[in-house]
């Protein structure tokens, strides 16, 4: 198994400064990570470093709380895909979720799915603050508006991801839309975890590490 191929390697710190962009690229180049997963005002910097290294740029939209109007989102998408994004990873709107106001759930991903213009959307999900029925339900409008993945956490609420979650994912969408795990992935052995409980993408911020250990 090639693991930094499952790998976004991730910073999506308030303090990270352009030094440690440019080593998350540095690294994701000489890795072969599947990318890197960065705020969108890094989306232009980091395209232009990883021109014609075959590692894509992910851009998080709505993050972290995935509570902005539905027009932010679409718009922060459109920027983030003229400025080089190839990903684009969204927040829902959780509270929306809870209150079962599931067609505006599902026009809000439908937006932003259409303001990516064909590149590939991840849809978070924030495990940590759902049932277990949430999670099948935010699935399965994640699906009907056209998400290319879900994904289990931010990485910056109550919890990460976890291999039952993960799991109950890959049960509820099936083999044709991908999974993403994220949040305190730390070592090889986490990471097998996920990929054996269905993941077939990992965000971590400790990608080295684990390609290390892989090794």
């Amino acid at each position: 198994m090639n693991i930094a191929s499952y790998i976004d390697h991730t910073v999506l710190a308030a303090n990270a400064t352009r030094e440690k962009i440019e080593k998350l690229c540095e690294e994701a180049a000489q890795w072969k990570f599947a990318s890197v997963c960065v705020n969108t005002c890094w989306t232009k910097f980091c395209a232009e470093k990883l021109k014609g290294t075959g590692v894509n740029v992910c851009s998080v939209v709505g993050f972290p709380l995935g509570a902005m109007c539905t027009k932010a989102k679409a718009y922060e998408a459109k920027c983030a895909v003229e400025d080089g994004a190839v990903e684009v990873d969204m927040v829902i709107n959780v509270g929306w979720l809870k209150d079962g106001c599931y067609d505006l759930v599902e026009e809000d991903i439908r937006q932003v799915k259409k303001a990516c213009g064909g590149k590939l959307l991840k849809v978070i999900i924030e495990t940590c603050l759902l049932t277990d029925e949430e999670k099948v339900k935010a699935c399965e409008l994640s699906v009907k508006a056209g998400a290319d993945y879900v994904k289990t956490s931010t990485g910056f609420s109550t919890g990460g991801a976890k291999a039952e979650d993960v799991a109950l994912m890959r049960k509820t969408v099936g083999q044709k839309t991908g999974v993403k795990a994220s949040g305190g992935i730390r070592t090889y052995e986490d990471a097998i975890k996920m990929i054996e409980a269905g993941a077939s993408r990992l965000g971590c911020s400790a990608g080295i590490a684990i390609v290390t250990a892989a090794k």
